[in-house]
């Protein structure tokens, strides 16, 4: 059963590949068999992370598997930002045997780097300058308020998703500079974009009103 359990894994990651392209790194380890930090037994578009066989997961994985006894859950569609700097769209599945052990795990790795500048570049060109003609959408304030934080995710220069909590702050103190919380219910709306409580939220306008 494990023998093919991985041989169907080694297959599905070919079929992944050839589906996605070369932005699309799918991995299968032999988590049973071979040392987690040597597990690597198949990989297609090793570019997009760098990594080869014998290889190993990541730190994650490895510290889930240690500390949670094969209890590690599936994570699915997270991102996640390489060794070489670019921005992956992860999901990494575990594969188990009858008795529900863990013995292997199916990764992919989708490279979105250059889909996250080109929205960002998007953004600046359809954007309209303060001589525009004043018809666009951003006459009406729910409109106004998702200009400015979506205004805001730029200054920052990377995804809600990869931003850390001095991110976040330097997001907010645009927001609250920019007049962005003078609008009604404006707070809920950016607590559910930076995925934040409006304790922090409050305790971040505090940080930058006392900076």
């Amino acid at each position: 059963m494990h023998a093919d359990n991985l041989d169907f894994a080694v297959r599905l990651s070919k079929a992944i590949a050839a589906q996605f392209g070369k932005d699309c790194e799918v991995v299968v380890y032999d988590l049973k068999s071979c040392p987690a930090e040597h597990s690597i037994i198949a990989i297609e578009n090793g570019h997009v992370s760098g990594r080869h066989l014998g290889d190993g997961p990541s730190h994650i994985v490895l510290d889930a598997l240690k500390t949670k006894n094969g209890r590690a859950k599936d994570r699915l569609a997270f991102l996640t930002k390489g060794r070489n700097g670019k921005i992956l769209k992860s999901s990494n599945v575990y594969l188990r045997d009858e008795n529900g052990e863990i013995i292997g795990m199916l990764a992919i790795n989708f490279d979105i780097s250059l889909m996250v500048a080109m929205k960002h570049a998007l953004k600046d060109l359809t954007k309209e300058g303060p001589s525009g003609s004043g018809t666009s959408d951003t006459t009406s304030v729910t409109a106004l308020l998702d200009d400015l934080i979506d205004q805001s995710i730029q200054l920052v220069g990377k995804p809600v998703a990869l931003m850390n909590k001095d991110d976040k702050v330097r997001a907010i103190r645009y927001l609250n500079d920019s007049g962005a919380f003078l609008i009604t219910k404006s707070g809920s709306k950016v607590c559910a974009t930076f995925g934040i409580s409006k304790y922090t939220l409050y305790s971040y306008i505090d940080a930058v009103k006392n900076a």
